[in-house]
Formats: C-alpha cells, sequence, structure tokens
C-alpha cells in the first residue's frame, strides 16, 4: 500500500545558517536572498525505506540552483516559472531525517521559495511532523513540545509551601528557554534565557478573570502586588491567560543548582497570597521575587508541577534540559514532607505526536525534562516516575524570610 505525505515547511523548516534572518511564514520559505542561508526540515519516519520527494516551488520568474542533502547530495536547477522538482530513490532512515537546504546559484533575488515537501512511499510507512496550522500550531510546533512533571501530593491535608531546586546542564541552556520549578494550580515560577545578555527569574499568577488581554480584567479580578524584592519588575501580562507578573534580571549559570521556595495561602476574606523566595548559592540567602493576592480564590497549595519549554519559535531545533531535584512541601507550621512522585506529561503538539523529540523522568536521585534537537526516542506521556527518597529537608529559617 502507497504511502504519500505532504509537510508543510511552514511549521517543520528553521534556519540553520545565515548571519540574516530570512522569512519562514505560513505559507513556507518566502525569502532566500543570502547564499549562506541554509534550512533545514526535520520529520520522523517509522522505519527506513526508499521514497520519492517532490518540492514543492513558489514559481519565481528567473532560474536558480540549490543543494538538497538528505542520504546523499542532490543538486537542483530550477527554471524560471517551475512549481515542483521531483527526486528519486531517495533512502529515509528510521527515526528522525533532516533534509537541507542549500543555495549554489541564482540570477533572481532568491534562490527559492518553497512551500512544501512531499514525500511518497510503496511502502506502508508513517511520518511523523507539524500537519496543520489549525490554532497557530505552525508557531507551537516550531517551538517545540513542552513537557511537565506533576509532583504527587497527599491529598488528605492542605500545604502552604513548595521548594524544588533545579540545575540546567552547562551547553543545554539555549536562548528562549523557561525553565519552570514551582508551579501551582494559578501560576508559576522558574527561570528563563531571554536574550545573548539577558537571563530572568519569572513568577506569575493568573487572574480568575479568563481572558488573554489583561485590559479587559475588571478591577475586583485583578492580582494585586503585596510587596517585591528590590530591582524586580512587576506588571501584568497576557497571551496565555493574563494575570500579575514579576520578573527580576538575573544572571543565572549553567551547571549551578538554585533552590525555589514559594507560599499559597488563603487569606480567610476570600482571597489567596502567593509569595515567591529565590535562593543563589554563591549568595546564601533567600531572596523576595514577589507577593500577589489573587481575588476570589480560596485555596492552599494544590498541582506542584516542573515544566520545560522554549518560547522563540526560531530555537525549536535546540536541545535544552533541566535537571529537578529535592522536591519538598510544607503546612502552614512548617512540617515537611519529600516528594518523590510524578507523572510525566506534554503539551498538545507532543499528545498529537507533531514533535516526538521530548523526554523526561527520573534518573538516579533526580527528575529530569528534555526537548529540542529532534532526538528518536521519547517518553510515554502519561508515565509515573518514581526517584528515591533523599531525606535532604530544606533548612529554612521562617523568620528571617524577607
Amino acid at each position: 500500500m502507497d504511502s504519500s505525505f505532504q509537510i508543510p515547511l511552514g511549521g517543520n523548516t528553521y534556519q540553520t545558517a545565515g548571519i540574516e534572518k530570512e522569512e519562514i511564514a505560513k505559507e513556507g520559505i518566502l525569502s532566500w536572498e543570502n547564499q549562506d542561508s541554509e534550512f533545514s526540515v526535520y520529520f520522523k519516519s517509522s522505519q527506513a525505506t526508499q521514497v520519492s520527494v517532490l518540492l514543492k516551488l513558489i514559481p519565481q520568474s528567473q532560474g536558480s540552483t540549490i543543494e538538497l542533502v538528505a542520504d546523499r547530495v542532490f543538486e537542483i536547477d530550477i527554471e524560471p516559472g517551475q512549481s515542483e522538482v521531483n527526486l528519486e530513490n531517495v533512502i529515509l532512515k528510521k527515526g528522525y531525517n533532516e533534509f537541507q537546504l542549500k543555495g549554489i546559484s541564482k540570477e533572481g533575488s532568491d534562490f527559492a521559495k518553497i512551500s512544501d515537501l512531499e514525500i511518497h512511499s510503496i511502502a506502508s510507512i508513517e511520518l511523523e511532523y507539524v500537519k496543520d496550522n489549525e490554532n497557530n500550531r505552525f508557531y507551537w510546533g516550531r517551538r517545540g513540545p513542552s513537557v511537565h512533571l506533576t509532583y504527587t501530593l497527599p491529598d488528605d491535608q492542605n500545604f502552604k509551601w513548595f521548594y524544588n531546586e533545579i540545575e540546567v546542564p552547562v551547553g543545554e541552556d539555549p536562548i528562549g528557554s523557561y525553565f519552570m520549578a514551582n508551579g501551582f494550580g494559578e501560576g508559576y515560577f522558574g527561570i528563563q534565557v531571554n536574550s545573548e545578555q539577558e537571563r530572568r527569574i519569572l513568577f506569575s499568577v493568573w487572574s480568575p478573570y479568563k481572558t488573554d488581554n489583561p485590559n479587559e480584567i475588571p478591577e475586583e479580578e485583578k492580582i494585586k502586588l503585596l510587596k517585591k524584592g528590590g530591582q524586580v519588575y512587576t506588571g501584568e501580562f497576557g497571551n496565555e491567560g493574563s494575570g500579575g507578573q514579576s520578573y527580576l534580571k538575573y544572571p543565572w549559570k549553567a551547571g549551578v543548582t538554585y533552590s525555589f521556595l514559594n507560599s499559597v495561602e488563603p487569606d480567610g476574606k476570600g482571597n489567596t497570597v502567593y509569595t515567591a523566595y529565590f535562593l543563589d548559592p554563591e549568595k546564601g540567602e533567600w531572596q523576595l521575587i514577589a507577593s500577589f493576592s489573587r481575588p476570589k480564590t480560596d485555596t492552599w497549595y494544590k498541582r506542584p508541577h516542573s515544566f520545560l519549554e522554549n518560547f522563540i519559535p526560531e530555537s525549536g531545533n535546540i536541545t535544552r534540559r533541566g535537571i529537578y531535584k529535592n522536591q519538598w512541601a510544607a503546612d502552614k507550621e512548617g512540617n515537611w514532607i519529600e516528594l518523590t512522585e510524578a507523572k510525566f506529561t506534554g503539551d498538545d503538539i507532543a499528545r498529537r505526536g507533531y514533535r516526538k523529540d521530548f523526554a523526561g523522568g527520573s534518573f538516579e536521585d533526580q527528575f529530569y525534562l528534555m526537548n529540542g534537537v529532534f532526538f528518536d526516542e521519547s517518553t510515554e506521556i502519561n508515565s509515573i516516575f518514581i526517584r528515591p527518597e533523599l531525606g535532604n529537608t530544606p533548612n529554612i529559617d521562617w523568620f528571617k524570610l524577607p
């Protein structure tokens, strides 16, 4: 039984070389002006097999020559007005395949404008890639799969505090990474790589009013700032829900273990107070990030979790990994219990199988999350992982917290 697949470049392509940024839009590669610009298209095959490949072009008025590098190099002459190029006897490997596109010569402004890659196989195979742009999936697919660990919390008592540690391995902290340490039912707290020059500690609480536009939130449903640490920015955020956001620009380093402590506590007046603290081992004392009040909320700490995501689509083909260590929860009296079980989950892109380059679980006495770079082995969604108890109770002087 024949197999045919149409891979849209708008959701499955990255510019992998070149100083000038070319345009990869939902329609595909729309700009390819510079000879040092190179692109890669990624997809995953269920088996090794021989296929034919059809490049779907947006016709141009002048000719060019490009290379497609798959199992071997194909030199392609494109005539003026040509709308497709057929390549025969291309060998796919089992797992992720990378097709590289390189410019050789051109008469016009662009080497090529390419919308899709069609794969035809006599054998029955399955290919995994970002198949459609419903709900902006080209954007989310190029960002890559987000993955999470939700820590099992006893449901027969109330918890105020959650403690966690993160180490990001050296070289696995590309721009666009968000290593979220301490998530809760109404927000999250972790560290980001925002640019070559800037890193942040981020703490956010969603408003109970459901909107992506902070300006729509009624006054009585807005997140209120109670206090914040020195040099901490506070404001509102939107796009993925809306609420109160705080961040501290902070040069955290890969290879160093940082500690995160936050609390969730009802105030008895129909609001809940959320407070976050960060510990740099080089400084040795807890720093206040911020404390917010959330209206129309009466809850203790629920759903402690961590996640790993990339928020820059151009970085979705680069590996990132976070190591999550020594999770604990405490009640309002400060009695700690160790959390050693976690459930691994993924976002829509991961669950659909549009991207399969994600992993997570336990190793040695820690948990980890990993995504990007199109590696072959993925972790099964909804797997449960357990790490050994360590007994390293957080040593916190509650009265000294700022």
